[in-house]
C-alpha cells in the first residue's frame, strides 16, 4: 500500500516528478519504512483517498486520455529511479501481508499440536478428576438445614408436635441457621450467651420469621420470651417506614398519641416488666426502645415515657403492658394501636382464667386488621377458651406443642413432699431444709432459694421469722409498692440476698436465674399454681428441686389426688399423700367458678331481652 501511494504521486509536471523521486527513494530504502508509511496513510481523509485514487488511475494508465507513449515514458523514468512498477510494488506488499497471516496460522497450529501432544502423554487411567464436595449436613455445619430424618428424630425425642397447613416446618437447631432467614447479625450475636435454641424457640422461629401466626404451647421456663422477642425485633427492622407513618407523626403532635408497631400483652406486672427488659436489651444495638405499662403506679410517668421513647417524642415501637392499664391508655387516646402489625399474647391461658377475655378482645380490635397483622399466642395449656381466641384473631396459625396440651410439671425438677400433722412443725422444718441447701444463720450464701407462702400476711410472718433466726430474707407480695417489689426482685436476681419469700405474684412467668430450690411453705389454691411455682427452678435446661410442706388442712385435702397425679406423672414418690383421699376434684374457672363449661361453643353475639 505504501509503494502504491508513493508511486501514484508521479505527475506530468516536473515539481511532482521531483517529489515522487524523493518518495520513491524513501520507499526503496527499507521495507519497514514502507509498512510505517502505509499505517500513516490510513489516517488520511476520504477526500484525499479519492483524489489519490484518481491520480493512481492516471499513473497506471487506466485513464484513457493517456496514450501508450506516455505510459512507456513513465515506466522508463520509474526504472531509472530504481523503483519497480506499480503492479510489482502491489504484489510485494501483498506478499508481506500474506507472510504475516501465515505466521499467525503457524503459531496457532504449533500451540494446538503442543496441547494434543500433552494430552496423549498422560495415561487415561492416571487422570483423577476431583468430584465436587457435597454440601455439609446439619451435623457437620450448624448453618445448614437439617435433613428430614434429623427433624423427625428431634421431634420424637422431645415429644414435639407441629401442626401446619403451609408445609413442613424445619426446626432451627443451631443459632447459625438464623442467617438463612436473613436475621440481622446483631440479633444473632445476642444469642451467643446461649448454647442452643430451646425447644419452643427452635420450632416456632421458622414460622414466625416467615410472617406466619403462631400458637406456642410449652411449660414455664422454656424460653418463650426470646421465642417471640427475636422475631419481633426482626419484624421492626424489616418493616419499611412509609410516608403514611411520617404524616401521622405530624397529625399526632396535637393529640399527643403514640403509634405502636409491636404490642405484647402479659397477665402480671412482674412478667410485663421482665419481658420489657428483655426486649429493651435486644433492641439496644438498633436504637429501638420499649415501654412497659402496668397498674399500681401513677399514669403520668408511664404516659411521659410512652411519648418520649426513642427521643423523637412521637414514635414508640414496642409496648409491653397488662390488659387493664393498656386499655386505659387506649381509651384515653394516649396510645394508638391502629398500626400494630406484630401482636403477642403471653400466658394467654392465665389472662383468660383471670377474666381478662373482654379486655383482650377490646385491645385486639384496636390493632391493625387481621390480614395486616401477625399474631403470636403463647400458653402453658390449650383449653377451649384459648382455642376460641386463636380461631377468632389468628389466620391459619402454626401450632407448636412441646409435651402435652395439658399443664405439666417441669421434668427436670425433683419433687419432694413432706406431710405434717401439726402446722407449727413447718417453721422448724424450714430451717432444717435451708441448712441442707447451704444456708446458715448470719452467713452469706450463694444458693438462691425461693419460698412461697399462700397469703400476704403469711409472707411477712415467715420473712420476720427467718430474720429473727439469723437468715436474711426479703419479701415480695401485692401490698408492697412497685419500687419495693422491684428492689427485692433485683436484689434476689443479683444474689445480694439469696432468700426470697413470695406469694403467687412471683409464681408465673418470672425468669430468675440460678434458683437452686423452691420451697412451698403452704400449698397453693390450685395444682396449676403449684406447677408454675416449681417452674421457677430448673430453668434454661438446668435441674432443680422443689420441697412441698403439706398438712391436709383446709383446701389441701381436696387437692391431694390431683397433686399425687402430677408427681406420679414425673415418677416421684407419693406415698406420704396416700393418707388423704385420692379423688380428683372437678376444675373450676378462675372467674366463673364451678359452673363454667368450656366444652360447648359460646355465642358472643348480643341478644335482645324482652321483659
Amino acid at each position: 500500500m505504501a509503494t502504491l501511494e508513493t508511486s501514484i504521486s508521479v505527475a506530468p509536471q516536473e515539481k511532482k516528478s521531483k517529489k515522487s523521486k524523493s518518495k520513491a527513494e524513501h520507499a526503496t530504502t527499507d521495507p519497514e519504512d514502507t509498512v510505517m508509511a502505509s499505517s500513516d496513510s490510513l489516517e488520511l481523509s476520504k477526500k484525499d483517498k479519492k483524489k489519490r485514487k484518481k491520480s493512481n488511475d492516471a499513473s497506471t494508465g487506466d485513464d484513457p486520455s493517456i496514450d501508450k507513449a506516455e505510459r512507456k515514458r513513465r515506466k522508463k523514468e520509474a526504472a531509472a529511479n530504481g523503483t519497480s512498477t506499480v503492479e510489482e510494488s502491489i504484489s510485494a506488499e501483498t506478499e508481506v501481508v500474506k507472510e504475516s497471516k501465515e505466521e499467525r496460522k503457524k503459531r496457532k497450529a504449533e500451540k494446538r499440536a503442543q496441547r494434543e501432544a500433552l494430552a496423549q502423554s498422560i495415561p487415561t487411567a492416571a487422570v483423577d478428576v476431583p468430584l465436587p464436595t457435597p454440601p455439609p449436613t446439619a451435623s457437620a455445619s450448624g448453618s445448614s438445614t437439617p435433613t428430614s430424618s434429623e427433624v423427625s428424630a428431634y421431634l420424637a425425642k422431645n415429644n414435639i408436635t407441629i401442626q401446619s397447613s403451609s408445609g413442613e416446618i424445619i426446626p432451627i437447631l443451631k443459632f447459625s441457621q438464623l442467617a438463612s432467614f436473613e436475621v440481622d447479625e446483631r440479633l444473632i450475636k445476642a444469642t451467643d450467651k446461649f448454647k442452643e435454641p430451646s425447644l419452643i424457640q427452635a420450632c416456632s422461629w421458622p414460622a414466625s420469621l416467615k410472617g406466619n401466626d403462631v400458637v406456642g404451647i410449652a411449660e414455664t421456663g422454656s424460653g418463650k420470651t426470646l421465642a417471640f422477642g427475636l422475631p419481633a425485633l426482626q419484624h421492626i427492622l424489616s418493616s419499611p417506614s412509609d410516608q403514611a407513618s411520617k404524616k401521622s407523626k405530624k397529625s399526632k403532635k396535637q393529640t399527643g398519641t403514640t403509634q405502636v408497631t409491636v404490642l405484647v400483652v402479659a397477665p402480671t406486672r412482674e412478667l410485663a416488666i421482665q419481658t420489657q427488659q428483655t426486649l429493651q436489651e435486644l433492641g439496644a444495638p438498633f436504637g429501638i426502645g420499649s415501654v412497659c405499662l402496668y397498674g399500681g403506679e401513677p399514669k403520668d410517668g408511664q404516659r411521659k415515657a410512652l411519648l418520649s421513647q426513642n427521643g423523637d417524642g412521637r414514635t414508640t415501637r414496642i409496648v409491653v403492658g397488662t390488659p387493664g392499664r393498656l386499655k386505659d391508655f387506649v381509651e384515653e387516646g394516649v396510645c394508638d394501636l391502629s398500626r400494630v402489625s406484630y401482636l403477642v399474647l403471653d400466658e394467654a391461658d392465665r389472662m383468660l382464667d383471670k377474666g381478662f377475655e373482654n379486655d383482650i378482645r377490646s385491645i385486639i380490635e384496636k390493632t391493625a386488621p387481621m390480614e395486616k397483622r401477625q399474631t403470636l399466642m403463647f400458653s402453658a395449656t390449650w383449653p377451649e377458651s384459648v382455642r376460641r381466641l386463636a380461631s377468632t384473631f389468628q389466620r391459619d396459625p402454626v401450632r407448636v406443642t412441646v409435651g402435652k396440651d395439658e399443664l405439666q410439671a417441669n421434668s427436670r425438677v425433683e419433687q419432694v413432699v413432706e406431710v405434717f400433722d401439726d402446722v407449727r412443725e413447718k417453721d422448724r422444718r424450714l430451717i432444717q431444709r435451708l441448712k441442707e441447701l447451704g444456708h446458715k444463720p448470719n452467713t452469706p450464701s450463694t444458693e438462691r432459694v425461693l419460698i412461697f407462702a399462700l397469703y400476704k400476711k403469711e409472707c411477712d410472718r415467715v420473712t420476720q421469722s427467718l430474720g429473727s433466726r439469723g437468715f436474711h430474707a426479703l419479701a415480695i407480695h401485692g401490698d408492697l409498692s412497685q419500687p419495693q417489689r422491684m428492689k427485692a426482685l433485683e436484689d434476689f436476681k443479683a444474689a445480694r440476698t439469696t432468700l426470697l419469700v413470695a406469694t403467687d405474684v412471683a409464681a408465673r412467668g418470672l425468669d430468675i436465674p440460678e434458683v437452686k430450690a423452691v420451697i412451698n411453705y403452704t400449698f397453693p389454691l390450685t395444682v396449676e399454681e403449684y406447677i408454675h411455682r416449681i417452674g421457677r427452678t430448673g430453668r434454661g435446661g438446668k435441674s432443680g428441686k422443689s420441697i412441698t410442706f403439706f398438712t391436709g388442712a383446709d383446701h389441701e385435702r381436696a387437692l391431694a389426688g390431683e397433686f399425687a397425679r402430677v408427681m406420679n406423672d414425673n415418677g416421684f414418690d407419693t406415698e406420704p399423700l396416700k393418707k388423704f383421699p385420692m379423688t380428683i376434684k372437678k376444675k373450676t374457672h378462675g372467674a366463673y367458678g364451678a359452673f363454667f363449661r368450656d366444652d360447648i361453643p359460646i355465642d358472643t353475639a348480643p341478644k335482645k331481652i324482652k321483659f
